[in-house]
């Protein structure tokens, strides 16, 4: 089925797809170690650009452009929750 097609019927795939990331349970001590490490902490795109002490570029944080941000920065946390609770894992390595 098309895209065009999904809309016409209400059906909205990112919508599905956060859902389905927000349903995501954690309870894989690699899995959850995996996310902790590709899903960055802070976001990873805002940069000063300065020449001789001078800001002459400040490039915003383009994370909440990311349709998906909430839900990863969500699932981030839940892994974080899961190494430090469950594992009894420090996980002030992933911060």
């Amino acid at each position: 089925m098309e895209l065009k097609n999904l809309l016409n019927f209400g059906i909205n795939p990112l919508h599905l797809l956060r859902q389905w990331l927000e349903s995501l349970e954690i309870r894989n001590y690699k899995v959850a170690q995996l996310l902790c490490k590709i899903i960055p902490s802070q976001c990873p795109f805002e940069r000063k650009i300065k020449l001789f002490n001078r800001t002459i570029l400040d490039i915003p944080p383009l994370c909440k452009l990311n349709p998906f941000y909430e839900q990863l920065v969500m699932l981030r946390f839940k892994s974080l929750a899961y190494l430090a609770d469950e594992c009894g894992e420090d996980v002030t390595v992933y911060c």
